[in-house]
């Protein structure tokens, strides 16, 4: 007689289990069971010091290798960015421009989304009513306020105007009243001041937080477009955020000439 065939069928038992628990999207992105531990309040906790681990910094879309550049996967759904024909000559001129025009490199702030997949490790803290986030870029800090509504008229922040509220285990965060002088990444993708975005930060293990979010330009792009990528908790040690102070080109060549080194600022 023949052993019985044990190893096949507990290899197809142990396949099972793991459908059971996992999913996955259409966009790759695996859904589990984790239930998000709570607050003293009971929101899911979000906190600790994340960073993104990506190149949308450089292009948020499928890019090869450059100079300084490294080959990327892009983190917009279906690598389409539906740039309006106007905005599409706009964006390519962006590109020819973009060591002189991106507004990272005049050390402005970034707005979100870009600040979100910087290089940076960022630092969420929350409260009842409020989620902040410190970016450890240019000193940023971004206030999410729960269950209030957005100021009236036309305004622009940098950072735009945050309100948010929580959707089971995710926050949905509705941001608007952008600054036009912002861009995507530092390869010319833009918006205008008229972005609708409109976020969810979901953590779906102890050390991973899933972004999305949903970007509105009716001024830039023919339709809504998405972008998702994971933040990776940061478990080193008596982990913080440390000093990032932003200097121009221009700033350094003249601390340069004069003789100023890093150490002396």
């Amino acid at each position: 007689m023949s052993k019985p065939r044990i190893a096949p069928v507990v290899g197809i038992l142990v396949t099972i289990a793991m459908l059971a628990v996992t999913a996955v999207t259409g966009s790759g992105q695996a859904q589990t069971t984790y239930k998000a531990a709570r607050t003293q309040d009971g929101q899911p906790d979000l906190q600790g010091v994340w960073q993104a681990v990506n190149t949308a910094v450089w292009n948020i879309q499928d890019h090869p290798p450059a100079l300084g550049i490294p080959a990327g996967q892009g983190i917009v759904e279906g690598n389409e960015i539906p740039y309006l024909p106007l905005a599409l000559a706009r964006r390519q001129e962006n590109y020819r421009n973009r060591f002189t025009d991106d507004p990272e490199s005049k050390c402005f702030m970034v707005g979100t989304p870009r600040v979100n997949y910087m290089p940076h490790p960022l630092e969420i803290v929350q409260t009842p009513n409020q989620v902040t986030i410190l970016y450890e870029y240019v000193h940023t800090s971004r206030h999410i306020y729960l269950n209030s509504k957005h100021p009236e008229g036309k305004i622009q922040w940098f950072m735009g105007d945050s309100r948010g509220g929580w959707d089971g285990d995710s926050l949905v965060v509705d941001v608007i009243h952008f600054t036009d002088q912002n861009w995507l990444d530092r390869s010319g993708n833009y918006h205008s001041d008229d972005m609708h975005l409109v976020e969810r930060w979901t953590r779906t293990s102890a050390d991973h937080l899933w972004y999305e979010a949903t970007i509105e330009d009716p001024s830039v792009f023919a339709r809504p477009f998405k972008m998702r990528f994971p933040l990776y908790r940061r478990i080193e040690p008596n982990i913080q955020l440390l000093e990032y102070e932003c200097h121009t080109y221009l700033e350094l060549e003249k601390e340069r000439r004069a003789g100023v080194t890093p150490g002396d600022r």
